[in-house]
């Protein structure tokens, strides 16, 4: 099912190596520049490419992403044409796992069926789908089973004993674990807690764990990668990005895996 991310944990845990897992939004400014960050990530260290979906109302992002997300609908980008960006990416490179992220409302439009359809022949490997808990998702979930594609699923700090095997019960590929409480770009849990959470969640899932949400410089992301299987970092590209275009993303992307892969 979930062959290019399993494919991908394995060779860096040969290499005892973690993760390092970029998120950029897709369509941000535009298709054109988007797309040119998309294709130079893996060659830059991307491991995992995390392709957001722009939304109206992204509860869970903070202000750098949810604007990146206006620029994009702006742009004319919708989950249609993010798709479509997977479609292009493929046609040069097979091996790198992409995810799609975003929020449950545009997937339900399209019908989740559809959708599972539509991301495979993409050339999806997975999807985060944020606002959709478990005890919602069980449609979207037999649709992705039917096409090979990996449900990954958030554990936070706030994911107690009880609610643990629930969270990564039907969760595929890897546990995202959300490293505090509040949105995207905010404050990181100290180092002490991340650790002992994700190896509670590894134990529970039998699953990778990457850490996300709060990471912003290499130093941290080295900090993190020390513990997690994986380390994810998103507003501090889209940040890059938005103010110093393709070019300054890569650098920083360059900078955070060489700290990740360390």
């Amino acid at each position: 099912m979930t062959t290019r991310i399993d494919a991908t944990f394995s060779r860096l845990k040969a290499e005892d190596k973690a993760a390092f897992v970029a998120y950029m939004m897709g369509g941000d400014p535009d298709r054109a520049t988007s797309m040119q960050l998309l294709s130079a990530m893996p060659e830059a260290g991307v491991d995992i490419i995390e392709l957001g979906i722009p939304f109206t109302d992204p509860m869970a992002d903070g202000p750098v992403i949810e604007d990146a997300g206006i620029r994009a609908r702006k742009s004319g980008t919708t989950l249609s044409t993010v798709l479509e960006m997977a479609a292009e990416f493929r046609q040069s490179n097979s091996a790198t796992p992409v995810i799609v992220m975003g929020y449950c409302n545009p997937v339900h439009q399209m019908g989740y069926e559809a959708f599972a359809a539509s991301a495979k022949a993409s050339g999806i490997d997975g999807a985060i789908i944020v606002d959709l808990p478990p005890e919602e998702d069980t449609e979207l979930r037999a649709a992705f089973e039917t096409h090979g594609l990996a449900l990954i699923r958030l554990a936070t700090p706030t994911t107690d004993e009880d609610r643990l095997p629930k969270v990564v019960q039907g969760t595929n590929g890897f546990v995202y674990y959300v490293s505090m409480t509040g949105v995207t770009g905010a404050a990181l849990s100290k180092p002490g807690a991340i650790k002992d959470q994700v190896a509670k969640v590894r134990k529970a899932s039998g699953l990778p764990v990457v850490v996300g949400f709060g990471v912003k410089t290499p130093e941290r992301a080295k900090e993190i990668a020390a513990d997690a299987d994986g380390v994810v970092v998103g507003t501090a590209i889209v940040k890059a990005m938005h103010e110093n275009s393709v070019g300054g993303a890569l650098d920083l992307i360059r900078s955070l895996a060489e700290a990740a892969h360390s």
